[in-house]
């Protein structure tokens, strides 16, 4: 008995039941969706992992290596973002950027690894707090390519904005999350309707917040919020979202090439830090 050909695939884009003989996926527009060639490090490497999840649990888990790193130098500060604080030394380590680390050093690899590495135990739950809200809306709306492409490349932004301010020593994925904040701005107010302007109000009344905040507390980057913001912006514009446009193979390859980098830039800043830690005198 010859074997039953196989007539009906899973699109690797969008994981919906097409023909595998379309030549463009009906749902997403992917092109020859049933290509055996076609290579895409992140849609196989969150197949079976939420993306959002995986983000967070690596800002966990650099949060808790940062705190490992030097137990002795944890903080109990009077400021409740810094409450539960890994030392500077082991921040500098893990990816820390700034003034000090890519002017001093010259570690412009810090410009991604920052957006990982948080100053306190508040610092990290409300950032997270922040993805989880606000992460499914752009990834679903621009699709899990656009989404990380806008995370990484509005946290690089921004922090490359406040090290031109002279910001000395900074962390934390505020710059990204004001990336997402900056996309769902531009959403809002592209598609308009009573959803799009119900969507654009609501994001605007955050970003309120995010200056009235910025002005108040000590040790905000408003630079690097700023800055990720309008890279958020730009990002929509530039990119596009679903209901104007599908994901393209330039998308999922821009994608994969910030996946490819970020796990390099992260696994190098565990190394260095383990290796200064345990073998420096």
């Amino acid at each position: 008995m010859s074997p039953v050909e196989r007539t009906s695939i899973i699109c690797p884009n969008c994981r919906k039941l097409i023909s595998s003989y379309e030549e463009r996926c009906p749902y997403c527009g992917t092109k020859n969706p049933g290509s055996r060639w076609r290579i895409d490090l992140l849609t196989s490497l969150f197949r079976r992992y939420d993306l959002i999840s995986v983000i967070i649990g690596t800002n966990a888990a650099f949060f808790i290596l940062s705190l490992v790193l030097n137990t002795s130098s944890v903080g109990m500060s009077a400021n409740p973002l810094t409450l539960l604080s890994p030392s500077n030394n082991s921040l500098l380590l893990l990816g820390a950027t700034g003034t000090i680390p890519i002017g001093h050093f010259h570690w412009w690899w810090t410009l991604i690894s920052a957006s990982y590495l948080h100053g306190g135990v508040l610092h990290i739950f409300f950032n997270m707090i922040a993805l989880y809200q606000i992460g499914p809306f752009v990834r679903n709306e621009y699709g899990p390519h656009r989404f990380f492409i806008i995370y990484t490349i509005s946290g690089i932004v921004g922090f490359f904005i406040s090290y031109l301010a002279g910001v000395s020593f900074t962390i934390g994925a505020s710059a990204s999350l004001c990336g997402l904040i900056g996309a769902t701005l531009f959403y809002g107010k592209s598609r308009g309707g009573s959803f799009g302007t119900a969507i654009y109000r609501q994001v605007l009344g955050w970003v309120v917040v995010l200056i009235v905040f910025g002005f108040l507390v000590q040790g905000i980057n408003n630079w690097a919020h700023g800055g990720g913001i309008v890279t958020g912006i730009a990002g929509g514009f530039l990119l596009g979202y679903n209901e104007k446009r599908f994901e393209t193979a330039a998308h999922r390859l821009l994608a994969n090439v910030f996946l490819l980098l970020t796990v390099l830039v992260l696994v190098w800043a565990v190394f260095q830090a383990l290796y200064h830690t345990l073998f420096s005198f």
